[in-house]
Parts: structure tokens; C-alpha cells; sequence
């Protein structure tokens, strides 16, 4: 099996989809995007600093009550006009850009995304079934891009340090459930999870991970925040479910699959 490289932190005057970036910065990264005829969306608190002639507009995100529910943002902010417009998280990590050529697709895990081109399709999928939810540590919803009117490009935020693995068809990787950060829509995941005793006569607990079977492209960071962490109460439904409590499985059963 090939191992996990490291993804380089840092970026410059790199042009891809109509637009020109930059990542600076070694511990909180920034991301400085050079916007035009192509503008970029992102979520609101993510923003740095912008130059004046760059204004910024509210979009509705599709399945909005479902996303609210789960803690996660249903509007993004895009920009309109040209200009350098410049974004951060409250994170130590990396800031990872995605280059996703027409017709292709990455899957993120939730609560990561910074921004991306506003050509690309942005949805969500949530992660069916108790175990899933109550066991996986997977995520309550994946979102979803898709390039489907052009290149794209998206940008995400990794806690710690980012390592990206290719693995082949039927090839398989176990990854502590809160440790992988995107995925081509080909990888495949799956909650495992395994018994653990304490002697013959000892009670045991369960030690639970994601397995990820191949083809395609797997991401995986060093350091997980939680969602309550990093994004207040409003993310508590979502980190219940990322992080295996009874909140994500009473949740899931409230909202139907």
C-alpha cells in the first residue's frame, strides 16, 4: 500500500478556474484569493479582510432546514466585483486547495470547507443509519461539491497536519473517525467498530474507526476539534454524531433518513 504524503502548507501565484491564490502563513494559514469575472463563495466567519471594490452577498443553500438541524451554516456569502479578498479559521492546520476539473467531484467532511469558485455545485449528504451516527464518527452530513459548469476549486481548512493517500481498487485504510478530511466520491466508507476486553471476567468498551476502501484519493489530518469546539452550541447535534454521542442517533431519529 502506498503510505500517506504530506500535502505542502504553503502556496503561491497558483491560477487555476479563472481565479489566482495564495496560502501563507505556518500555524492559522491565510488564504488570499485575487477574484474577477469568476467570484468565490464561503462561509461568512471565515473572512480576513477584503479590499473595498470586493463586495460579498448572501446565498441560500439548498436543503437548508436539514442543515440548520444539523448545526451546519445554509447560507454562504459570495463575492461580486475584482479585488484580493483574504480568509482564516480559528484553527491551527493547513489550508488545502482542491483543483476539481469539469465532470468531477470531492466529498468533505463537514464543518472544513473555507471557500470555493462559485461555479461549483455545493450540496450535502447525510450519513444514514445508527451506527453510522451513533458509532462512526463520520459526520452527521458530508458535503458535497461537484464541478459541473467548468473547472473548480475548493479550499479547506485541515486541523494539524494534512496527508493525502491513493489508494487502489479494493485497497483498504482504518482511520480514527475523526481524522479524515476529504475523499473522491470513489472511496468508499464504512463504520467499523471492535470489542475491547479487559480480562476473562472484565467488562470492555469498543474501539471504533472508518474504513475506506479504494479507488481514489483519501485526506487524512492529525488533529480533530469537534464541532461544539469549533463552532458553539449550534454544532452540537452535528459533534454528537461526529464524535459518537446520543444526540446524533435521537437526532437522526427525529428527522427520518
Amino acid at each position: 500500500m502506498h503510505l500517506p504524503e504530506p500535502i505542502p502548507p504553503s502556496v503561491s501565484d497558483e491560477s487555476f478556474a479563472g481565479v489566482t491564490y495564495h496560502i501563507r502563513g505556518a500555524l492559522v494559514p491565510e488564504l488570499q484569493i485575487e477574484v474577477g469575472q469568476q467570484g468565490v463563495m464561503f462561509e461568512h466567519h471565515v473572512l480576513l479582510w477584503k479590499q473595498p471594490q470586493v463586495n460579498v452577498e448572501l446565498h441560500k443553500l439548498p436543503g437548508a432546514i436539514k442543515r440548520k438541524i444539523a448545526g451546519l451554516d445554509f447560507f454562504v456569502t459570495h463575492t461580486t466585483g475584482a479585488g484580493n479578498i483574504a480568509f482564516s479559521r480559528d484553527s491551527a492546520g493547513q489550508c488545502i486547495p482542491l483543483h476539481v476539473a469539469q465532470g468531477q467531484g470531492v466529498d468533505v467532511r463537514e464543518h472544513q470547507f473555507i471557500a470555493a469558485t462559485d461555479n461549483i455545485d455545493y450540496t450535502f449528504e447525510r450519513v444514514k443509519g445508527v451506527k453510522n451516527m451513533l458509532l462512526g464518527g463520520s459526520g452527521f452530513f458530508i458535503d458535497k461539491f461537484r464541478a459541473a459548469n467548468g473547472d473548480a476549486i475548493v479550499w479547506l481548512h485541515g486541523h494539524g497536519n494534512v496527508f493525502a493517500l491513493t489508494l487502489d481498487a479494493g485497497e483498504q485504510i482504518d482511520v480514527e473517525a475523526g481524522a479524515w478530511l476529504y475523499k473522491d466520491p470513489t472511496v468508499k466508507l464504512e463504520a467499523i467498530s471492535m470489542g475491547l476486553k479487559s480480562g476473562i471476567f472484565g467488562g470492555g468498551g469498543k474501539l471504533t474507526w472508518n474504513r475506506f476502501t479504494g479507488p481514489g484519493t483519501l485526506a487524512i489530518q492529525t488533529m480533530f476539534i469537534a464541532p461544539i469546539e469549533g463552532e458553539g452550541a449550534a454544532g452540537s447535534t452535528a459533534s454528537a454524531a461526529a464524535g459518537g454521542g446520543i444526540a446524533g442517533a435521537l437526532i437522526g431519529g427525529l428527522t427520518g433518513s
